[in-house]
């Protein structure tokens, strides 16, 4: 009885060790991926905070898996959950509001959505059928949340009025050329839908080569500008604000 009992415990032993390895390598992928994902965005701070902090919980993560205390089996899906959960309710606000960040909601939607099924799974066994189709309605939810998260950010992307945006701030900051460069931003910045945008950037273009003296370039976005319907077309505003921007720049 006692070899029975003693193998026992070690097969469970066993099996936590192998189902915190899986949680470890969830926020460790998630956390790696939202950082390389985030610095391909005009705005990385944003989703690089928060794959800081799936790289630190991770750590932590594994170092609980080494104490000699076993802690609740149901901590991981929790921290995954309230982590995801917060991510998605402020990537959500990123990328339907302020618009300068597409990457927080889906990938914290992984940690949501793979933390809410694991709790729903770990009850199922003991759950009359009422909960059980409960669970099954909530999961389907939860999934369905998730495809659109990926397919909202991940596939549209980045809309061009972020880049804009960012390129106004990369001329602040005395960033001009280069793939972060201002230059680089503006030219990402096309919506088809919104042809307003297009002028903004053309116009920011010209002002930007015309400062740095690049003739060829400034003619090139000047009749491209034109066809937008030319200075009438961009806010004046706009204009003053990159103009400003580029009055404190030293050449």
């Amino acid at each position: 009885m006692m070899m029975i009992s003693g193998s026992l415990v070690g097969v469970v032993t066993i099996r936590r060790s192998e189902v915190m390895l899986f949680w470890i390598g969830l926020f460790l992928g998630v956390g790696s991926v939202t950082y390389y994902l985030g610095r391909l965005q005009p705005f990385p701070e944003i989703s690089g905070r928060f794959a800081g902090l799936v790289l630190v919980l991770a750590l932590i993560l594994w170092i609980s898996s080494t104490s000699p205390r076993q802690g609740s089996d149901q901590f991981p899906e929790v921290l995954s959950v309230v982590v995801g959960g917060g991510a998605v309710v402020l990537g959500v606000w990123n990328m339907g509001v302020t618009k300068e960040d597409v990457i927080l909601a889906p990938l914290g939607g992984v940690l949501f959505c793979v933390g809410g099924i694991s709790l729903l799974a770990g009850r199922w066994e003991e759950a009359g059928q009422t909960e059980q189709i409960g669970s099954f309605i909530l999961a389907s939810t939860l999934v369905m949340l998730e495809i659109y998260l990926v397919f909202r950010g991940l596939v549209v992307g980045v809309p061009g009025i972020t880049w804009s945006k960012s390129g106004l701030r990369q001329i602040h900051r005395g960033l001009i050329h280069g793939p972060n460069g201002a230059i680089s931003h503006f030219e990402r910045s096309w919506d088809m839908e919104e042809p307003w945008i297009n002028s903004m950037s053309h116009a920011a273009l010209v002002l930007i080569h015309g400062k740095h003296g690049n003739t060829d370039e400034e003619k090139l976005h000047l009749r491209e500008l034109e066809k937008e319907g030319g200075w009438g077309s961009v806010d004046s505003s706009w204009a003053e604000a990159i103009e400003a921007a580029l009055s404190k720049l030293a050449l």
